[in-house]
């Protein structure tokens, strides 16, 4: 049987400490292991408690997991459900390349132009397809001027859904296209006088040239919404998908998205992201015609927004967490503090944070640790983490983690996500995500009730990649105890 235990970790004490068989001096463990986050003691201390019984039902990985599969900071969450017991969707994800909201409405798509206006859902006409489409698009074209060699057109995701009176559970499973988990993300390198990013997704130029090693995490998404966002039950994330946005077609400068009045001088951004057609006041709802902010009010006060969760493998799920957004006028996290923030002071334009040495046994990464990918490298600031010391002897080429994760510092709204764990094991991505059904925060998230149904759509970024070149689904029914594309179960 493919149950669930339970494992809890002290937040607030290193892990290598905090857990026998954790005995590692200086530099190596007494597994002969090299310098890094020491999973040989982690996984040992892990298995110490649950033999001895004494684990909280609290974590929540597959029994199964290997060194890959436990969060140094475990998240608080009870999964009472037999996961053998509850029945599986199988949801195929596509390759949407450059598709988007005006490319369905426009002269590009004159087979569905009409039924788009008309209401039709993408999946009337396209279910069955979305293998075919995504290797069509994926291999470049009119809607990939700039494929990237290799990527795959499709994934299938496995899902399974149960319920309790307190907490939707979600279970997520997904092959990864590379032999690794993508679980580190982009870094601060020394040059020998200062700190610059190091790293990135496969699309990036100094990526693509071989420059810079592809640097970026695996990632798991999914858009809810109770019925009140028009049209994103028959187009699910086309509806939030436009030109104008990173990677997209009609990208503007990033000096003219500085200069716009909402996305630059008051939300201080320089580049388009997700936003909904209601918050624009032309037909086409360019990037660039926002509606007055008393309108945008009314719209979140309304409730006509998507909330937007992210589960991050390398900047939420080494503290068992996921991220917490919703889209209107932007792609924006939700208030409060989320599990990551950067570890690169504006200021001194150095890193806040280094590695703690003596609970690590080193203060900085290498090249091949990080490319590696064999482990995390998260950078926690209960966990492992130091305040960064500019006289600690810095050498051209060390790298550090260019976010700093906390469980303890999240909170509020952004922070409603505090109880998924992924798992990566032979080549397949598990992610077990328990989500209060109301989170208490209406103005940000969908308070959801046994006996409704509910609109999902997922998204998957995987092999170190950003933005369009992830893999969608057509939008889905999630029904709480009915019936629907996805049924959650009731678990006692």
């Amino acid at each position: 049987m493919d149950r669930l235990i339970g494992i809890r970790i002290d937040a607030q004490v290193s892990v290598t400490a905090s857990l026998p068989g954790a005995s590692c001096i200086g530099s190596v463990c007494r597994a002969g292991l090299r310098p890094r986050l020491c999973m040989h003691a982690l996984t040992v201390g892990l298995i110490f408690w649950a033999l001895i019984g004494i684990a909280g039902p609290i974590g929540a990985v597959p029994a199964s997991a290997t060194e890959h599969s436990v969060p140094p900071m475990a998240a608080d969450v009870s999964a009472p459900v037999d996961w053998a017991a509850i029945p599986a969707r199988m949801v195929m994800l596509f390759y949407p390349g450059q598709s988007s909201y005006q490319w369905l409405r426009g002269t590009d798509h004159p087979a569905g132009m009409a039924a788009v206006a008309g209401g039709t859902p993408c999946s009337a006409c396209h279910r069955g397809q979305e293998a075919a489409l995504g290797e069509r698009i994926v291999a470049g074209g009119s809607l990939e001027p700039d494929p990237i060699a290799g990527k795959r057109g499709a994934i299938e995701l496995r899902v399974q859904a149960a319920y309790d009176n307190e907490r939707l559970y979600l279970r997520l499973q997904w092959p990864t296209q590379s032999d690794r988990p993508g679980q580190v993300h982009d870094f601060l390198r020394y040059d020998g006088q200062s700190w610059a990013p190091f790293g990135g997704p496969r699309s990036k130029p100094v990526v693509r040239s071989g420059a810079m090693p592809a640097l970026y995490e695996d990632r798991l998404g999914i858009a809810l919404d109770d019925g009140t966002v028009p049209s994103f039950e028959q187009q699910g994330c086309w509806l939030a998908c436009h030109d104008g946005m990173r990677d997209m077609q009609r990208q503007p400068p990033a000096e003219q998205v500085r200069a716009h009045g909402l996305l630059g001088r008051l939300l201080g951004q320089e580049d388009v992201r997700k936003y909904l057609p209601d918050t624009r006041d032309d037909t086409t709802a360019s990037w660039n015609r926002t509606r007055p902010t008393e309108a945008i009010a009314a719209l979140k006060a309304a409730g006509a927004f998507l909330e937007l969760m992210q589960w991050r493998a390398a900047r939420s799920n080494p503290v068992g967490m996921a991220d917490d957004g919703h889209v209107l006028e932007y792609r924006l996290s939700d208030a409060g503090v989320g599990p990551f923030v950067s570890n690169l002071d504006r200021g001194t334009k150095a890193p806040r944070y280094m590695f703690d040495q003596t609970r690590t046994g080193f203060r900085s990464l290498a090249l091949e640790q990080i490319t590696d990918r064999s482990e995390p490298y998260a950078l926690v600031r209960e966990g492992n983490a130091a305040p960064y010391d500019p006289d600690a002897g810095w050498q051209a080429g060390d790298l550090l983690p260019s976010r700093v994760l906390s469980r303890a510092d999240a909170q509020g709204s952004a922070a409603d996500n505090r109880d998924v764990v992924g798992s990566w094991d032979q080549g397949t991505w598990t992610v077990v995500w328990a989500r209060p059904l109301d989170t208490g925060n209406p103005e940000d998230d969908k308070p959801m009730r046994p006996g409704e149904r509910y609109t999902v759509s997922f998204s998957v970024h995987d092999d170190n990649v950003t933005t369009r070149f992830h893999h969608v689904s057509f939008p889905l029914r999630l029904g709480i105890g009915v019936n629907a594309d996805i049924t959650a179960v009731r678990v006692e």
